[in-house]
């Protein structure tokens, strides 16, 4: 007769016919997360930000597609990539550190007051990483279970939403931040993997 915590590995099912060794996996959960904003502003501490993060988005990307016409059919070829811009909400304190943030990076990328913009995209670009946490806070350390890093980051759009007497709510920032590029660890394989080339001969490589 099986024991109470042997019947836990057959709650799951199994990649074949032969028995688990292991139950279900633990998930990483949507709340155990922070979001880290770096050269955002005009300098000093975003903290506060960190703290007043409401939600955010990971990144999502997708690949354009190459079509080839041959004879009687077609062969489709991954093409240039895109980063799809993300989505942060924020809560705004009482104390205005969330709008003077927002403002201040608004600001470098364009003075609306001079009508002057920056000279270069290096002059206002920032960068923004999430990391997901195992749950451990106080005296126990969280540990990052996976890093999005997101470079070459510039808020596209920044919408300071609504105020209403009905609601009980927060007031929000709702910011669209796009982005050129984003790297995901930890990976076990593929991070920084040369992409495979075939030389010397006049084909580079076949298709299919």
């Amino acid at each position: 007769m099986a024991i109470a915590s042997q019947s836990l590995f057959n709650m799951t099912v199994g990649a074949d016919n032969t028995p688990s060794s292991q139950g279900l996996l633990m998930p990483k959960l949507q709340y155990r997360f922070r979001a880290l904003f770096i050269n955002f502003g005009t300098g000093g501490s975003t903290q506060e930000l960190t703290k007043q993060v409401m939600d955010i988005q990971r990144p999502s990307v997708s690949f354009d597609e190459v079509a080839l016409d041959i004879y009687n059919s077609k062969i489709y070829l991954a093409g240039k990539h895109t980063w799809a811009e993300t989505q942060i909400n924020l809560r705004d304190d009482a104390g205005g550190n969330v709008t003077k943030l927002v403002g201040q990076q608004l600001q470098k990328q364009f003075d609306f007051v001079e009508q002057a913009s920056a000279a270069a995209g290096g002059d206002y670009k920032f960068q923004l990483s999430y990391e997901l946490l195992d749950g451990g806070n106080g005296t126990l350390v969280p540990n990052v279970l996976e890093t999005w890093e997101l470079y070459g980051c510039f808020i596209k759009s920044a919408n300071y939403n609504n105020l209403d007497y009905k609601s009980n709510e927060p007031v929000t920032i709702q910011l669209s931040v796009r982005f050129d590029n984003a790297v995901q660890s930890p990976l076990t394989s593929g991070l920084g993997t040369s992409v495979g080339r075939a030389f010397g001969s006049t084909s580079v490589t076949g298709i299919g």
